[in-house]
Order: C-alpha cells, then sequence, then structure tokens
C-alpha cells in the first residue's frame, strides 16, 4: 500500500528461467518439472490455459492447490492427505524454503517447481506463459497455436501492459484500496480502459490480429471473475460483464474454446474470493449466484471472421484429473 492508499503489488518475483538451452537458469527436460496452479488465481489460470493449449500436458505436470489458505501459504487440502501427490508437501510454502530459506519473495502461484530437489524454480508469472510458448517447442503438440507470432508482437506487447495495469491489477487496485481517492482513481482508469476494450472488439473477434494470442490469454482470467467476485466483491459495480455487448460475447466467445473455460472452477473461484481473507467476511459465506450457465450461450462472434488456432488446431480434452465440474454446479471444493 502506498502513503495515499493506492493498493502497489510486490512484483519480488524468483525469477530463474526453464529454457530449451538451459542458458538462463534450468534446461528445459520433460517431466522434471511440475507447474503449481490454483483454479481461485487467474495469474495462474494463465499458465493452465497455455500448458493446455501447447499440449504440454504429458511434458510437463500440473499440481493444484486449493482455494484456501493461510498465513502459511497455499496448501493442497483438495489432495488425498492434504498433500501434492507428486511433491509430498502441504504448504507451498516448504518448496520455497528449500529454495530461499526465510522466503523474502512472495509465495505466489503459479509456480514451477523442480521435481527432484523440491525446489522452486520460478514463480515469475509473466515469464512463465511466456517460456511455455516458446522455450518449450520441441514438447510441444502437433497444431499448437503461435500465441505471440512476429508480425503481432508490438501490438501484442502494448494492449497486453494496459491489460495488465489497468484491468488485471485495476480490479486489485479497486479492491484493495486504502481511501476513497485511491479507490476512484482506480475505478476510473479500470472502466476507461474497459470501454476502450469494448470498442476495440466490437468489430474483431480477438484483441490483436485474427487469432489468438497472449494478449486474449491475459484478459480472459480477469473478465471470467468479473461477475462472479471483482462487481461484488472489490466494488468494480459500474456495470456487470453480462452487461457490456461486445466483451460479454468475447469472453464467452473464449470459455467456448478449448484451453479457456475447460480451466475454469467456479466454485473454488468465490470460495477463494470470499472466504480469504477471512477478516473482510468473517462468516466466510460463499454466494451461490451468478447463474454460470450463460457462458454456453451463443456469442456470434464467428461472424468477424478469423480463426482462434490460426494455422493451428484446437488441444484435445484434458486429462480426466484436471477436469473441472460442470457450470451449474453448486459443489463448493474447500
Amino acid at each position: 500500500m502506498t502513503g495515499d492508499g493506492s493498493y502497489e503489488r510486490d512484483r519480488t518475483y524468483i525469477k530463474t528461467r526453464i529454457t530449451a538451452d538451459g542458458q538462463d537458469g534450468c534446461p528445459v527436460e520433460p517431466g522434471r518439472y511440475r507447474l503449481i496452479i490454483a483454479r481461485a488465481c487467474p495469474w495462474a489460470n494463465r499458465s493452465a490455459i497455455v500448458r493446455r493449449l501447447m499440449g504440454l500436458e504429458g511434458a510437463l505436470s500440473m499440481g493444484i492447490a486449493g482455494p484456501l489458505h493461510d498465513e502459511r501459504s497455499w496448501a493442497f487440502h483438495l489432495d488425498p492427505g492434504g498433500r501434492d501427490p507428486v511433491l509430498g508437501i502441504e504448504w507451498l510454502r516448504e518448496a520455497f524454503l528449500l529454495r530461499a530459506p526465510g522466503c523474502p519473495s512472495g509465495i505466489t502461484v503459479p509456480t514451477i517447481v523442480d521435481i527432484p530437489t523440491g525446489r522452486v524454480v520460478t514463480n515469475d508469472f509473466e515469464r512463465i506463459t511466456l517460456d511455455l510458448e516458446s522455450q518449450w517447442a520441441a514438447h510441444q503438440r502437433d497444431g499448437a497455436p503461435d500465441l505471440c507470432p512476429e508480425r503481432w508482437r508490438d501490438e501484442i506487447e502494448d494492449v497486453a501492459d494496459k491489460v495488465y495495469r489497468d484491468v488485471n491489477d485495476g480490479v486489485y487496485q479497486c479492491g484493495f484500496a486504502g481511501g476513497q481517492q485511491a479507490y476512484d482513481e482506480a475505478y476510473r482508469r479500470l472502466w476507461e480502459r474497459l470501454d476502450w476494450l469494448e470498442e476495440r472488439l466490437a468489430g474483431r473477434r480477438h484483441l490483436v490480429g485474427d487469432t489468438i494470442t497472449e494478449a486474449d490469454v491475459r484478459l480472459f482470467p480477469t473478465l471470467v471473475r468479473f461477475d462472479a467476485v471483482y462487481h461484488g466483491r472489490f466494488t468494480c459495480n459500474r456495470q456487470k460483464l453480462t452487461e457490456i455487448p461486445a466483451l460479454w460475447a468475447y469472453a464467452r466467445d473464449l470459455f467456448q474454446t478449448p484451453g479457456f473455460g475447460d480451466t475454469i472452477n467456479f466454485a473454488q473461484i468465490k470460495a477463494h474470493y470470499y472466504v480469504v481473507p477471512h477478516d473482510i467476511n468473517p462468516t466466510g459465506t460463499i454466494p451461490r449466484g451468478p447463474d454460470t450457465r450463460g457462458w454456453l450461450s451463443p456469442h456470434g462472434r464467428e461472424e468477424l471472421g478469423g480463426n482462434p488456432f490460426g494455422d493451428g488446431t484446437p488441444p484435445g480434452p484434458p486429462p480426466p484429473s484436471e477436469r473441472v465440474p460442470p457450470l451449474g454446479s453448486t459443489t463448493v471444493d474447500v
């Protein structure tokens, strides 16, 4: 928190990279690493989406922390015995302590852990997706899309930066503002950017170019959580996503695209935001709404042209162990 009450995200991450040649830290090796996510977390959601789109399930295993945590960090409370079945740990903190005793950086997801040593390699969420797209190319599925085409790269970076500053992080700046002025400023930036996105997407199917890119991957996790948690919980309440025509249709288009909606567990998302932190909602009551079945309604975005996967193909279904509950399920996994 800054002096004027504005929320400022701690971006101190462990930045070791996993690269094809290993010269920037660690080498790409199928089966050596484990990606740890939480279905609740939008930053981790990015990594889960890219791993699916690239077809890396066989090369990079994935552990899923539950939606609840306390000062000890994310926990594997949904796994049998409360431990990750591969790493054997109860708390993600354990892997951080092996890498950096004292944990000077935040304990966040997504995190990639080196299985043989049990140590964190990186929790740099922005770099993780970019490296899964590029450095893991030898192990990607046939038909994996190019999420950062060279001809659009500068525009992708520009749009993604705007989305991060004003939308991805903007909802947190609203929700965690320490005063009225800080909240008002964050709210203004958020809605100016959402209005900009609405206008941009009114006549085009994707944010940049005519295929899904890294920019779409970055916007989707915030949009899919908007009505369920950010509109009310974070007081981003000028409008619901369902009341913004182009953005709502765009979000449904992505949700219905393999690799996006099949990473979303609304029950875990709401469980996290309404139970953690406990002091804001001491009863721990989790709302039943909104009705999520609208995510499968027709979106009509095909008329705008473009091909979501370009010259590539959609990924197949997720592994049985990674499948999420169907829409409309009221089960809350906590």
